[in-house]
C-alpha cells in the first residue's frame, strides 16, 4: 500500500458558500451511470453545470473534462441531497479536490467512500484570497495550499481519510489493507 499523498498543481476554480449537490449535478444527470465507462465521462461534462450564471463555466461547451484540478468553496459545500454523484461529476471533470471552509456531511463521505477528490478543509476564508483560474499548489500530505504569489495557506490534516481517497475509495482502500478479499 503507498502512503504517498499528492502534490497537485494547476487552475483553480472558486464557488461561494451552499454549493448545493443540485448545483453540483441537476438531477436529471443522475440517471447517468458512474461504472459506465462512457456515462461516467458524460457525468464530467455537466459538474457544476448548475451553478448560477453569473459563475463562468466550469466546463467548456463541448469538453467532457474542466481545466480546473481545484476547487475552493466557502462553507457547506455540497449540502442538499445525498447524491454520491455529485464527487463523482467532479472527479469525471478531473477535480482532484475541493478545500472548502466546510461541507456537509454526506458529501465529505461520498467523497471518501468514492475517491474522487480529496475534501481538504480551510482554517481561514480562501474564497476571498482566490480567483477563479488561478495557479494554485495543493499538497495533501502537508496540509497547505500555496498561491501563485509564494502565500501558503495551512489547511485542516485530513488524517486517515487520504489513504482511503488515494487507494480509490473505501472499497479499493478495504481490498487494499486485506480487510475484504479481492474476488
Amino acid at each position: 500500500m503507498s502512503d504517498a499523498t499528492p502534490v497537485i498543481t494547476g487552475k483553480v476554480y472558486v464557488v461561494g458558500d451552499n454549493i448545493d449537490t443540485d448545483q453540483i449535478i441537476p438531477a436529471q444527470y443522475l440517471n447517468l451511470v458512474p461504472t459506465i465507462p462512457e456515462e461516467y465521462k458524460k457525468l464530467g461534462s455537466y459538474a457544476l453545470i448548475g451553478l448560477p450564471e453569473d459563475y463562468p463555466a466550469f466546463v467548456e461547451e463541448g469538453q467532457m473534462g474542466a481545466a480546473f484540478p481545484i476547487v475552493i468553496a466557502g462553507r457547506n459545500f455540497g449540502c442538499g441531497s445525498s447524491r454520491e454523484h455529485a464527487p463523482i461529476a467532479l472527479g469525471a471533470a478531473g477535480v482532484k479536490a475541493v478545500v472548502a471552509e466546510s461541507y456537509a456531511r454526506i458529501f465529505f463521505r461520498n467523497a471518501v467512500a468514492t475517491g474522487e477528490l480529496y475534501p481538504m478543509e480551510a482554517q481561514v476564508r480562501l474564497v476571498d484570497a482566490f480567483q477563479t483560474g488561478d495557479e494554485a499548489t495543493l499538497d495533501i500530505g502537508a496540509g497547505t495550499l500555496t498561491a501563485a504569489d509564494g502565500t501558503v495557506y495551512d489547511l485542516k490534516p485530513i488524517g486517515d481519510v487520504a489513504p482511503v481517497v488515494s487507494a480509490g475509495g473505501i472499497f479499493a482502500y478495504a481490498r487494499e489493507t486485506g480487510m475484504i478479499g479481492n474476488d
